[in-house]
């Protein structure tokens, strides 16, 4: 099983990086590939990551935009594409098949309507889109405690600590070996139990101690550290650092609590257990 940062920048698309986006892959000849999240600005740099006609599903930890919105663009990539779209602009033509998104309840008419644009004084109202994006896509609600089998991995959702309902995914791959990526989190006993024994925890480390306050929005890299102790996790990567936080602090305060090898998450870097 194959990690591979896309997006890594936190609440936001950065200068260096778009907002959260992970490929994970596998090792088979007909390998199953998921995205974990797709936010602002990760097509651009997943498409020259894999070809997105071959997922086989995206899966999606929360609903903002950060972690979601790219999915609209996608949706426009998977209808458009002129193998597919047949020049009316009311019918998108043959359908190829929609790729199956796994997400918290809400998503589809979430991000239709960040999609959907009211034609107003258009002359040719009467021809627009009114798509719900299930042209492109089929939905699938996660929820705590549900298990997914995609292709040869296996999916589990944890409720975290989010203002918003929000979380953390295990990844289970056939021979055993796990991936868990934290979404965005606060220090909660859900998140030690997904990342327990993880070969890899992608974790978000937004906050720095002393400096951010506020609770159950992000973890700093002192809780992310203290997580992945608690877990037992064998490796931790930091992700989710936005451009006003310093990455070694963030670090700095993750080795303080965690024993373990810690990386901080870039984009284009992969990992494979």
């Amino acid at each position: 099983m194959k990690l591979t940062a896309i997006g890594t920048a936190g609440s936001f698309p950065g200068p260096y990086s778009a907002a959260s986006c992970y490929l994970i892959e596998t090792d088979e000849a007909s390998p199953t590939r998921i995205v974990l999240d797709l936010g602002s600005g990760a097509l651009s740099p997943l498409q020259r990551a894999v070809d997105t006609d071959s997922l086989s599903a995206i899966v999606l930890s929360h609903l903002h935009p950060d972690h979601c919105m790219d999915v609209t663009g996608l949706y426009v990539k998977h209808c458009y594409d002129p193998k597919f779209f047949n020049g009316n602009v009311s019918d998108t033509g043959t359908i190829r098949t929609r790729t199956s998104i796994y997400a918290p309840p809400g998503a589809q008419e979430r991000l239709s309507r960040a999609y959907y644009t009211d034609p107003g004084k258009s002359p040719i109202a009467d021809e627009g889109d009114h798509a719900d994006l299930s042209h492109a896509f089929e939905f699938f609600d996660i929820d705590h405690g549900t298990s997914h089998q995609i292709g040869s991995l296996k999916v589990e959702s944890f409720l975290v600590d989010h203002p918003v309902e929000a979380y953390a995914l295990r990844i289970t791959d056939a021979n055993g070996s796990v991936i868990t990526y934290s979404g965005d989190s606060d220090e909660c006993d859900n998140l030690v139990e997904a990342a327990r024994g993880a070969d890899i925890f992608l974790c978000e480390a937004a906050f720095q101690e002393d400096r951010d306050t506020a609770r159950g929005i992000h973890l700093t890299g002192k809780r992310a550290g203290r997580v992945a102790q608690a877990a037992d996790v064998k490796s931790l990567v930091l992700t989710h650092i936005p451009s006003w936080t310093d990455c070694s602090i963030v670090r700095g305060e993750a080795a303080r609590e965690y024993r373990g090898p810690i990386e901080l998450a870039k984009p284009e870097t992969s990992w494979t257990v």
